[in-house]
C-alpha cells in the first residue's frame, strides 16, 4: 500500500474512533484532521531553475496538482546545495534544511547528488553515504516519523562545472542505492526516465517545464 494511501487510511481510523466515543454530549467528535504535508528537499532541479515560473512549473508545483487537495506539498529546493557536508553549498547549512524540519512533514522527496557530482566536491566523494544516510536520519527522526524517498538525479547532457554525466550514473547513482539500503528507503529512478530526452533539458542539466512534469508524474505513481 501507497504512503499516501496508508495516511489517509490512519485519518479515517481516527476519525471513526472520535465519532464512536459515548461521550459525544461533552466532547465533540473531531471533524477535522490535519493535512498531509510532502517536503521536497534537493537542489536547483528542485527549486526549479531555468523555469519561467517555477512556483507552477517546478516539479514540486506540478505534483501538488496531482494529489489530493488535503495533501500540501512544499518546495525546499536550494540551488547549488549538496548532501555532502564538506562540498562548497551543503544542503545541511541551507535555511531550507531547517524549514522542511520545522514543516514536521509525512513524506520526505529528496533529490541531491548532481553538485556532489562537481569535480571540486566529488574529491570527498568518501563521506558521501555517511552523510547521505545521515541526511536521512535526520529526517527519520522527526516526530512526524515521515516516509522518506530518495531520488536518482537525472542525467546531464554536458560537462558543465565539472559535472559529468558518467559519474552521475555510474558513481552517484550506485552509491544511492547503498545508500537507500542503509537507509531502508525507497528509491525513485528519474535518471532512466529522462535518460536520451536532451530536449528536455534546454541548459543540459535544469529539466524544462514538460520534463519537471514527467518527474512530478514519476513521483506520484511511486508514493500514491
Amino acid at each position: 500500500m501507497s504512503s499516501i494511501k496508508y495516511m489517509v487510511l490512519i485519518c479515517m481510523g481516527i476519525y471513526i474512533l472520535g465519532c464512536g466515543s459515548n461521550n459525544t454530549k461533552d466532547i465533540p467528535a473531531e471533524t477535522t484532521t490535519k493535512p498531509l504535508h510532502i517536503a521536497c528537499v534537493g537542489d536547483s532541479i528542485t527549486e526549479g531553475t531555468g523555469l519561467k515560473n517555477p512556483s507552477i512549473e517546478s516539479y514540486p508545483a506540478q505534483l501538488a496538482t496531482l494529489v489530493a487537495k488535503d495533501i500540501v506539498v512544499k518546495n525546499f529546493g536550494t540551488k547549488g546545495t549538496t548532501a555532502l557536508k564538506s562540498a562548497d553549498h551543503p544542503y545541511w547549512l541551507s535555511q531550507n534544511y531547517q524549514y522542511s524540519h520545522s514543516y514536521q512533514p509525512d513524506i520526505v522527496i529528496i533529490m541531491l547528488g548532481t553538485n556532489d557530482a562537481k569535480d571540486k566536491n566529488w574529491k570527498n566523494k568518501n563521506a558521501f553515504i555517511s552523510d547521505y544516510v545521515a541526511l536521512i536520519k535526520s529526517y527519520q527522526k522527526l516526530a512526524s516519523n515521515p516516509t522518506i524517498y530518495v531520488c536518482f538525479p537525472p542525467p546531464v547532457y554536458a560537462n558543465i562545472a565539472g559535472i559529468s554525466d558518467d559519474r552521475i550514473r555510474n558513481d552517484v547513482i550506485p552509491k544511492i542505492k547503498e545508500i537507500a539500503t542503509k537507509s531502508n528507503v525507497e528509491t525513485i529512478d528519474i535518471y532512466t526516465l529522462l535518460n536520451h530526452k536532451e530536449a528536455l533539458f534546454p541548459d543540459k542539466i535544469h529539466p524544462n517545464a514538460k520534463g519537471a512534469k514527467q518527474m512530478a508524474q514519476a513521483i506520484y505513481g511511486v508514493i500514491y
